[in-house]
Formats: C-alpha cells, sequence, structure tokens
C-alpha cells in the first residue's frame, strides 16, 4: 500500500505528464514542478522507470474507471466516442496515445504491455454491447476488432486535427444503427 506522500507525489506527477507528456520527462524539473526532490522521487519510486510505471498504471486507472462507467448494451460505441471527443478528456488521451505509441516501439521499457492491455480491456467493454448469442464467436470478436479500430482511428484523427464535428460524423457513418 503506498504511502500518503507517494499517493500525494503520484497524484502532482500524473497532473504534470498530462500537461507535458511522459516520454521525454525528466525527473529534476518533474520534482521541482511538483515539490519534491529527485532523491524522494527516486526514494518513493525506485528508479525514472518505477515512476513511469506508477504514471502509467494511474493513466490505465482513469482508463478503467472510463470503462467501468460507459455501461453496457446497445450504444457503448456511441457512448465511448462521446466520452473520447469530450475536449475536457484531451490531456488524458494524449497521454495515452504517447504511452500506447511508446509500448509498440520500446516492448521492453516501462511501457511494456501497456497497447495490449488496452486492447484487451476496450474489446471487453465492446463485447457487452453484443448480443449474448454473438459475443463469444469468431464473428462477435471480428466485429469489435472493427469497432476498436474505428474508435482509434478517429481518436488519432481527432488529436490530429482537432475537428470534433468532421471525425463524429465520419464515425457515424460507419456505426450500426
Amino acid at each position: 500500500m503506498p504511502s500518503a506522500r507517494e499517493t500525494e507525489l503520484l497524484e502532482a506527477a500524473y497532473r504534470y505528464v498530462l500537461t507535458h507528456g511522459l516520454a521525454d520527462v525528466s525527473l529534476r524539473p518533474l520534482a521541482t514542478a511538483i515539490g519534491s526532490s529527485t532523491r524522494v522521487l527516486l526514494y518513493l519510486f525506485g528508479s525514472k522507470e518505477g515512476l513511469v510505471k506508477a504514471l502509467l498504471a494511474r493513466a490505465r486507472a482513469d482508463e478503467l474507471a472510463l470503462l467501468a462507467d460507459i455501461g453496457t448494451g446497445p450504444g457503448v460505441v456511441r457512448r465511448l466516442w462521446e466520452w473520447l471527443a469530450a475536449p475536457a478528456h484531451r490531456p488524458l488521451l494524449t497521454l495515452w496515445l504517447e504511452a500506447y505509441a511508446r509500448s509498440l516501439v520500446e516492448p521492453d521499457g516501462p511501457w511494456a504491455g501497456f497497447a495490449r492491455a488496452t486492447v484487451k480491456d476496450w474489446l471487453e467493454v465492446l463485447k457487452t454491447s453484443q448480443p449474448e448469442d454473438v459475443r463469444d464467436t469468431a464473428a462477435g470478436l471480428a466485429l469489435r476488432t472493427r469497432e476498436l479500430a474505428l474508435l482509434r482511428g478517429a481518436l488519432l484523427d481527432l488529436l490530429a486535427t482537432g475537428d470534433g464535428e468532421r471525425v463524429t460524423a465520419a464515425l457515424e457513418t460507419s456505426l450500426v444503427p
């Protein structure tokens, strides 16, 4: 169980990386920004890699909270997109994208497994939107994979352009009524 100070610093570091990114974070500027020291961060998290892992776990906790609150049944993809498209979530989604991409190019680093775990999480949520007779079939998995690919592609486009209206319209044309 983390100490109160570790939790406090992790939350402050998380707020920092939501604004500044995680890939090139340096301990000294981070520590200064959150009112700590590199020595304290290294003591609490073991290493920079340990801190990055803790921050990724924290970001994933936000993702899992979203997925838990999105509900089940018809309309899950639309509800997911509404959440993803909300401007207030851009910092988290930019951080998510950074971690996702880094886990692909640095599979043995602190990012290890982040992209794979995210895909698994989202496929499980999409599974709940399917009729029971489809959920455990190859066709059901293929449909979930298509929906996830659409959401991910739309998210990349949205983050790159900020054009929520256009991207949402495009996504709507691909969704089953």
